[in-house]
């Protein structure tokens, strides 16, 4: 466990002790950002102490977290994060870029980034005694939280909206999680959450609104900083990290962990992050696009449910993410993200329209000229395409049917 020394609002800058808030700040409701003592981790490590680390998950990093280890040796709980990072040689070379990554998120126990979130909140929830965690979620976060808590015996209650993709709720019931359907969106759920929390007293893990979530996000900053970043030629622009936007807890999860590093003095250039979302869920986007800091809520209808949210909780924070790293946000059409996906899988890369919104957002901005062949560039794939199969389907031609003999297969194949 890191030097835990408290929190501080993104707003007001007030700061709690660690024991005094465990939410929001209670003066203007801002999002929390966990403090660390960092002349103290000076004190006690340097780069080498976390990089000769012999575990290879998002544990490696605990003297950076706020939690104590949590135990559970052995199980999912201990393998989430140090997810791959791939080389794609040829989509580089198709793209006209000289560097390029791609982190696969869909490695995580329960396939998606969300794993990170869960799991510190999980050890959180370990080290104050909290007997239920709940969440709200469209499926990718309740399926981490049901799977993380699940590998040690801790119970969760998922309030997802009945419209979340069948194969993420399967997720949720399998893992032996309390699954309740919201008839309404996450935005519904997600109050609902808070209420149900504050009633039951159960801790509640919702994005944008625990500050340990952004806490396990920053480990995928990292783990970029120690696959990426350190082996760059210092004469290369700084890295260019692009990442789909939803409520923001990733995109500001992210920042944190770059955020962190360059406190330490471990990180010389931060990288520039690239919010990209559907132009159907597009309100921090707006925001970004508007010069301000003020989200305003939209009607959210994009297909990448991972990102469909008509009020980002998070927002502010994901705005900064880009603005404050010399990034930027770009909007892309649901047509661009289903052929995203078809364009990730003969790379071998099965991406969930959330994942493939961050690559053709990447594409958008070659276009654009805001990416240029010498940037080095990594984009993040959030999440398994196996989360949503009906959006998989809509990115490739229907398989034929033909009769199982030789004549048959003969005609199809034109010989």
């Amino acid at each position: 466990m890191s030097e835990f020394i408290g929190y501080r609002c993104s707003l007001c800058n007030t700061e709690y002790a660690p024991g005094q808030v465990t939410y929001t700040c209670p003066k203007d409701g801002g999002n929390l950002d966990v403090v660390l003592d960092y002349a103290a981790i000076r004190q006690k490590y340097e780069i080498n102490d976390i990089v000769s680390r012999s575990d290879y998950s998002l544990w490696r990093y605990l003297p950076l977290l706020p939690v104590k280890d949590p135990g559970g040796e052995g199980t999912p709980l201990r393998m989430a994060g140090w997810t791959p990072t791939y080389y794609p040689t040829r989509l580089a070379e198709k793209l006209g870029l000289r560097h390029l990554w791609i982190k696969d998120e869909g490695r995580n126990p329960t396939a998606s980034f969300k794993d990170r979130a869960s799991s510190v909140v999980v050890a959180r929830a370990r080290q104050i005694g909290a007997e239920v965690v709940v969440t709200a979620s469209t499926g990718n976060a309740g399926a981490a939280l049901a799977g993380m808590a699940a590998a040690v015996s801790h119970k969760a209650v998922i309030f997802a909206p009945k419209t979340a993709p069948p194969a993420k709720v399967a997720q949720l019931l399998v893992y032996g999680a309390q699954v309740i359907l919201v008839d309404g969106n996450y935005d519904s759920a997600f109050d609902l959450t808070i209420q149900a929390a504050e009633e039951f007293g159960w801790y509640c893990r919702n994005t944008g609104y625990n500050p340990f979530t952004a806490e396990g996000k920053k480990t995928a900053a990292f783990e970029i900083w120690e696959n990426v970043i350190l082996n760059l030629k210092r004469d290369l622009p700084p890295l260019a990290v692009f990442v789909s936007v939803g409520d923001g807890n990733i995109i500001s999860g992210l920042h944190k962990g770059f955020k962190d590093l360059h406190a330490l003095g471990w990180l010389e250039k931060m990288p520039r992050i690239f919010g990209i979302q559907s132009e159907k869920s597009a309100a921090v986007a707006n925001a970004f696009f508007k010069g301000t800091e003020v989200i305003e809520p939209v009607q959210a209808t994009t297909i990448a449910d991972s990102i469909s949210v008509d009020l980002p909780r998070d927002g502010v924070r994901a705005v900064r993410a880009a603005r404050q790293t010399g990034g930027e946000y770009l909007t892309v059409s649901d047509e661009e993200i289903i052929a995203g996906i078809g364009e990730l899988g003969p790379l071998g890369i099965f991406a969930e329209p959330a994942g493939s919104t961050a690559y053709v957002g990447l594409k958008k901005a070659i276009a654009l000229g805001k990416i240029t062949p010498e940037d080095p560039v990594l984009v993040i794939n959030t999440g398994s395409g196996l989360k949503d199969i009906r959006a998989a389907m809509q990115a490739v031609p229907a398989a034929p049917v033909i009769e199982p003999s030789m004549s048959a297969l003969k005609k199809h194949l034109g010989i």
